[in-house]
């Protein structure tokens, strides 16, 4: 696909901000590992050899009597025994000898047959986000196992950095979508059209702005209980206004402007006219307030996780870890690992979005 003229030059200014330029790459590299954090972070193998059968335990449930366990439950394969019923194709005695001992005799043998010794491809870091690892005091300082340490219910701090970077990176840009989908909309109706339609609308929003966000999203967590699905479309209905100003002042200082008096004289639709002809203009102002409605997303997502009314406690959560750093001062790995996270995540962002800002703007250009 050829970009348009004016395209290729706002690409060639954003690629003259070598600043934003690395960040983009930066965060694309960082938010891409994070969408496989499954890959990354887990405590379920990526792979299991049994038999000569190949499983994929990330993708599939296995109960453990698919590999000669009792239990029709889901296996732990993080638990010895079942570890080396895989290595030893199902041995019977692995309950009694769960270190392996007899998985060295002759890559296995059940009932008299020879069996092909088993293997498990683990992720580089064998811990989820949920796994809580009961081996001495939590939380734990980092070490060879954990690489960032433990929080205070033995979870390992890293699996839950990852998973916790891409739900808020994913929350950020869901909420900033609707949010921009919305704003842009409504500012391009009042600004374009004005007078009555205008007046009502300003007293809609001023209205909708002074209702307090944060008991209504306790009063419907109260309610309908907490969801990541909830908090969003909450955070779109709260969020939108922000971004009505300044569309609303473009709109209104662009439909007099000869242009869009000649298209109006020629027949054309008013709403070819609102997002054809004057939003590209708009653009600029709107583009400079994206990165404070996703850096707010993300630290808005954070306070209500610090404050124990954002995600259910069962989803990774940054704003959580943040918690844990104030509660458990004696364990500074997890203030600096919440403080380094949010640090790097956010200057990306905001680097990125001045890049872009930059780029639509027509009187600035680099070299």
């Amino acid at each position: 696909m050829r970009l348009s003229p004016l395209n290729q030059r706002r690409w060639r200014n954003f690629k003259a901000n070598r600043r934003a330029y690395w960040s983009l790459w930066i965060f694309v590299l960082l938010f891409g590992l994070s969408l496989f954090a499954e890959f990354l972070a887990n405590d379920k193998p990526i792979i299991v050899s049994y038999r000569g059968t190949l499983h994929f335990p990330i993708f599939k449930f296995y109960p453990e009597t698919e590999f000669g366990g009792d239990f029709r439950t889901e296996a732990i394969y993080r638990d010895p025994a079942v570890g080396c019923l895989i290595r030893t194709g199902g041995l019977q005695g692995c309950w009694d000898d769960p270190d392996g001992v007899i998985a060295d005799a002759a890559d296995g043998d059940v009932a008299g047959q020879a069996v092909e010794a088993g293997w498990m491809l683990w992720p580089p870091i064998p811990y989820g986000y949920n796994t809580i690892n009961n081996v001495g005091t939590a939380p734990s300082a980092p070490d060879r196992d954990h690489w960032l340490g433990t929080d205070d219910t033995a979870r390992d701090v890293l699996a839950r950095i990852i998973y916790g970077f891409r739900l808020s990176i994913l929350f950020a840009l869901i909420v900033s979508t609707g949010v921009a989908v919305l704003g842009i909309a409504a500012g391009a109706v009042q600004g374009y059209f004005g007078g009555r339609t205008d007046l009502i609308f300003q007293r809609l929003i001023e209205i909708w702005t002074g209702m307090p966000s944060l008991y209504v999203i306790i009063i419907l967590f109260a309610i309908l209980g907490r969801s990541f699905w909830l908090l969003v479309v909450i955070s779109v209905i709260f969020g939108w206004p922000a971004l009505v100003g300044v569309v609303r002042a473009e709109f209104l200082r662009a439909r007099n402007f000869e242009y869009v008096r000649a298209a109006r004289a020629l027949g054309v639709r008013d709403r070819v006219i609102m997002f054809r002809h004057i939003l590209p203009n708009a653009m600029v102002a709107t583009v400079t307030l994206l990165p404070f409605i996703v850096t707010g997303a993300i630290g808005g997502l954070a306070t209500l996780d610090f404050l124990g009314f954002g995600l259910p406690s069962s989803l990774p959560s940054l704003g959580e870890l943040t918690q844990q750093a104030k509660q458990n001062l004696q364990a500074p790995w997890l203030g600096f690992a919440a403080f380094f996270t949010f640090a790097i995540m956010l200057s990306l962002l905001v680097f990125i979005f001045e890049g872009v800002r930059d780029a639509f703007d027509p009187r600035k250009t680099f070299r």
